[in-house]
């Protein structure tokens, strides 16, 4: 189940008593463990709510207190965070974990303690005997990094509850400059949610002057126009980030980032890989993946490669030069422009 799903359960029925909450997705992982809290009375946390960390604690002692009775409650809640031993890693240190102990546990769980395994992990080792014997007992709860559809549902749902609404046009802003990052978007929505307390309505140009567009959004308007051989655009978007403080190396680390990045979806969108299968290859977000399809879509390989090829070329003369950056960008696009 998702972590909607797992609020919605915790309040309409009676909790399990062990689950898994597997994913990197910050703001996911901290909103499960909210809704967690909320199964124990606040005037209760203090004796019946532990939480350990696995990375400094001894999982014994997180054991210890799960078999406990509650204290003048119904039920005791036990928070095992960052269980690095199920999965490959390898860690340093002298926390010792009692690994045998916990499956023990897991084929007796006490009924009135409701362990959580908070894994802000990717993935588990599926090869551990504890992993397998987890998966068998644990309610599954996925806090994987959102899609940007999912993510969009989940921001309007969220506002919703609250009582405001948002704009198409707004929204879509959001998720650009954002790029689809539902931790992002969550962060951003807060912001918003303060700007429009009165009328309780969010609109774009709300988004437009309290979302800061990152390089990358603003690099991406600057690829266009070098496809397009658009001088004139390119020079003055190129001027803009200058003029914003950033370094002629950075931004072109970025672009030379960006067109790699194209040029690797022009290839494997050239053998027929769908924009999951590469967005996944790649290890990079869907989002990212669905904007840059757009615009590989518009030009040849070739012309991808040539401007790649530009632009490596001037990190070297900013490496080895002290030539003046926005000359060395001036030539670059006079040369590309010129190349048929």
């Amino acid at each position: 189940m998702d972590v909607t799903e797992l609020v919605k359960q915790l309040k309409e029925k009676t909790p399990a008593l062990v689950y898994l909450v597997l994913g990197t997705q910050q703001v996911l992982q901290e909103k499960a463990l909210t809704a967690f809290l909320s199964l124990i009375p606040e005037e209760q946390q203090v004796m019946n709510v532990g939480r350990y960390d696995m990375e400094v604690t001894p999982v014994a002692s997180a054991l210890d207190d799960a078999v406990s009775a509650p204290f003048f409650g119904e039920r005791r809640l036990v928070i095992i965070n960052k269980p690095y031993f199920l999965t490959n890693e390898k860690r340093g240190g002298k926390v010792d974990h009692d690994l045998s102990a916990v499956i023990k546990y897991l084929h007796h769980p006490e009924p009135t303690t409701t362990l959580v395994f908070l894994a802000p992990y990717e993935k588990l080792d599926g090869r551990k005997k504890l992993v397998k014997e987890l998966k068998k007992v644990a309610v599954n709860v996925s806090a994987a990094p959102l899609d940007e559809r999912s993510a969009r549902q989940q921001v309007e749902g969220q506002l919703r509850q609250v009582g405001f609404t948002i704009d198409d046009a707004a929204l879509e802003l959001l998720v650009q400059r954002t790029n689809a990052d539902y931790g992002l978007m969550v962060a951003n929505v807060a912001k918003l949610e303060i700007l429009a307390y009165q009328d309780k309505h969010i609109t774009a140009p709300m988004v437009q002057a309290l979302v800061p567009q990152s390089l990358d959004d603003n690099v991406f308007d600057l690829v266009t126009a070098v496809l397009r051989r658009d001088q004139p655009r390119s020079l003055e978007l190129y001027q803009q980030l200058l003029a914003s403080q950033k370094q002629p190396l950075q931004i072109n680390a970025v672009l030379v980032s960006q067109f790699r990045l194209l040029i690797q979806l022009k290839v494997l969108v050239n053998h027929g890989l769908s924009q999951g299968s590469i967005a996944s290859k790649l290890n990079v977000h869907p989002y990212r993946v669905k904007l840059g399809l757009r615009t590989v879509r518009q030009f040849s390989l070739e012309r991808l490669a040539n401007a790649y090829l530009g632009l490596v070329k001037i990190e070297q003369n900013l490496k080895t030069t002290q030539r003046d950056p926005e000359l060395l960008f001036q030539l670059f696009m006079l040369q590309y422009a010129r190349q048929r």
